[in-house]
């Protein structure tokens, strides 16, 4: 029957993946994969043989027409991610609204994403957030961060490791050194950290380290 599925894959762990995830994996007619060599590499994981489909941010323009006319013609198809759960700052958000447009069914399953674990190891308050995901690298940079300022809900950005210091450094300018985070990287996987204290604490936590793997930063809002 046409339809879209949209699957969660680990964050990191293979083992966080659902019995029901696996199934439709190997139920489907193709599989949309941001990076081939990544899904491929969990697929055999779990001896699932499909056709993949290359679906990713310098592609998804071009496809979606494409593909929704794929599933439109009596396809079964999975898109996924890297990691995660797709169209949480990663391609998917595209499809969707097309398939949408197109009367293509959706499903999507629950799974697992960085942003929750993060938040709740991160001590804040969790009953009300905000997920800003990426900030943007250069302009509109400042003029975001000079608006959040005020914001009274836990915050939730991803950050590269190569970028977290001068992020971290951007977030003392804008929130004041005494305004506390949690960073969490390598989360699910054997050298997981959760890094938690004010800006300035977090900082000289990671001033001297080579810092590697995914980044969720959890900021504090700001005081009622």
């Amino acid at each position: 029957m046409p339809k879209l599925y949209i699957i969660p894959t680990p964050i990191g762990n293979l083992e966080d993946i659902t019995l029901r995830a696996l199934r439709i994996l190997s139920e489907v007619d193709f599989i949309l994969a941001e990076d081939t060599r990544t899904t491929g590499n969990l697929l055999r994981h779990y001896n699932i043989s499909k056709q993949i489909i290359s679906h990713h941010l310098h592609n998804e323009h071009k496809t979606v027409a494409q593909i929704c006319d794929k599933i439109s013609s009596g396809n079964s198809a999975a898109l996924v991610s890297d990691a995660g759960t797709p169209a949480i700052s990663d391609p998917g958000f595209l499809l969707v609204r097309e398939c949408i447009k197109n009367d293509i069914e959706i499903e999507c399953l629950p799974g697992p994403t960085a942003l929750i674990p993060a938040l709740v190891n991160s001590g804040f308050p969790c009953e009300k957030f905000c997920f800003e995901g990426f900030l943007p690298q250069k302009k509109g940079r400042q003029t975001r961060l000079n608006f959040l300022k005020e914001e009274k809900r836990t915050m939730i950005f991803y950050e590269s490791p190569h970028r977290l210091l001068k992020t971290l450094e951007q977030f003392l300018e804008f929130f004041g050194s005494e305004r506390r985070v949690s960073v969490s990287r390598e989360l699910s996987k054997i050298h997981e950290e959760n890094a938690r204290g004010t800006i300035s604490e977090v900082i000289l936590h990671f001033q001297n380290k080579t810092i590697k793997g995914e980044i969720v930063i959890v900021l504090e809002g700001a005081q009622e």
